[in-house]
Formats: C-alpha cells, sequence, structure tokens
C-alpha cells in the first residue's frame, strides 16, 4: 500500500481495491474556529493542504469516513465529493450521509473489516460517540481512540503489519485525552510497526511530531507518501 498523509486525519491509500480517501478535511486554513473548551483558542485549520482540495478528490474509487466530527468530514468535503461516490462507514453515520445526499453509503465492504475503538473514556469519551477504524490490506487505520480494549483486540484479530494512528494527545481543557497519546503509541507499536498522524492541523491537539519522531514509529510530514 502507499499511503499519502493529505492533513490531519486525511489520507489518501493506493489500495487493491482502487484509491481511497479517508476522513477528507479539506476547508482552507483559519476558516473555522476553534473547538470549544480546549487549549490554543486560535481558528482551524492551523495549516492550510498539501494538495488543493479538488486534486485530492480526482480519481477517488471510495471514500472511508470513520466518523462525522467536522475534523474528519467536513463541509468543504461534502461540497467537492461527487454524491454517487461509494462511502464507507460506521452504521451510527451512515443516515446523516445519506442525508446530506449521498447515494452510495454502506457499512460494510467484503475487502475491509471495520474496527471499534474509544474516543476518550468517561463522560467525554460518551459525549463523543461512537468511532471506528478500517483494516485494508494489512495495515490498520486506528481512527480517532485512546489505546484501548477494542484497539488491542483488533491487533490481537487482525495482526495488521502496520497501524495508522491518530495521535497528538488531543483533549479539552478538563479530563484525559481523546485520541492516543505518546504513551499510548508506545503500547501500539510493541504489537506492529507505527504510523503517527492527526498532528499540528487541529487547535486542542497538543503534542507535536518532535514528540514521536523520539519514537521508533513513522511520523509523515503533510503532503509526505510513505511505502507501507
Amino acid at each position: 500500500m502507499r499511503l499519502t498523509l493529505v492533513r490531519h486525519a486525511t489520507l489518501l491509500l493506493e489500495t487493491s481495491v482502487g484509491r481511497v480517501l479517508v476522513d477528507p478535511m479539506l476547508k482552507a486554513a483559519g476558516s473555522a474556529p476553534p473547538i470549544e473548551n480546549t487549549p490554543n483558542q486560535v481558528p482551524n485549520p492551523l495549516v492550510e493542504l498539501s494538495t488543493p482540495a479538488e486534486q485530492v478528490v480526482e480519481g477517488i474509487d471510495l471514500c472511508i469516513v470513520t466518523h462525522l466530527h467536522q475534523d474528519h468530514f467536513d463541509d468543504a468535503a461534502a461540497d467537492l465529493l461527487p454524491h454517487d461516490l461509494p462511502i464507507l462507514t460506521q452504521p451510527e453515520s451512515a443516515d446523516a450521509l445519506r442525508g446530506r445526499g449521498f447515494t452510495n453509503v454502506a457499512t460494510e465492504h467484503p475487502a475491509i473489516a471495520m474496527t471499534r475503538g474509544r474516543h476518550g473514556w468517561g463522560e467525554i469519551g460518551d459525549a463523543l460517540g461512537p468511532v471506528s477504524g478500517w483494516v485494508i490490506d494489512g495495515v490498520y487505520i486506528a481512527g480517532d481512540t485512546v489505546w484501548c480494549a477494542e484497539v488491542r483486540e483488533a491487533i490481537d484479530e487482525h495482526r495488521p503489519k502496520t497501524v495508522v494512528v491518530n495521535a497528538s494527545g488531543a483533549r479539552f481543557d478538563d479530563g484525559g485525552p481523546i485520541v492516543m497519546d505518546a504513551g499510548d503509541v508506545t503500547l501500539v507499536r510493541e504489537r506492529a510497526d507505527v504510523v503517527v498522524v492527526h498532528l499540528e492541523s487541529i487547535n486542542h491537539c497538543i503534542e507535536r511530531r518532535e514528540v514521536y519522531r523520539l519514537l521508533d514509529v513513522f511520523v509523515p510530514n503533510d503532503g509526505e507518501t510513505l511505502e507501507l
């Protein structure tokens, strides 16, 4: 597989089922307000796309949407993606995507397995709602999750050669991380190779790339392509 980090959690994958776009957040830098009740109150996204949005969506065969938070599927993506494009998502997000006019939304795929995770702990995790990950061509796209039993079970079941982790220790002013931090990533690295994304693009993403580059993991820059 070839993986290109566009920005944040937006990925382009060259796979056995075609060209796959994951979690498209395509809005311009500074065009959205900061996430409320979080550190670093500056407009989002913090950086521009590494590739113009119109080019990101060219030639896409499938879009995977792990969940519907605005930093994973935004209005710019909804406007740019063809409404007949196949979209693969968790069951809890399917009706909302259909309600936005997408006519080819599925929750299962014969060559791609869905996994689960936890978008934080306690009341915060409950409030943020269900999230999904997906395993394709031996690569596990974990999605917005902390290290939890669901992630451990997904690794044990699917035995991925690589796990793509949404890290940064993102959090609100109160409570713990809502995605993996460096400690969680170390636990994943004990079990597989790790690619760390979801960094330096949204105001509440605290840990920067240099934190993860001290670990034995891959930390691509925006626009960088990795052969997995």
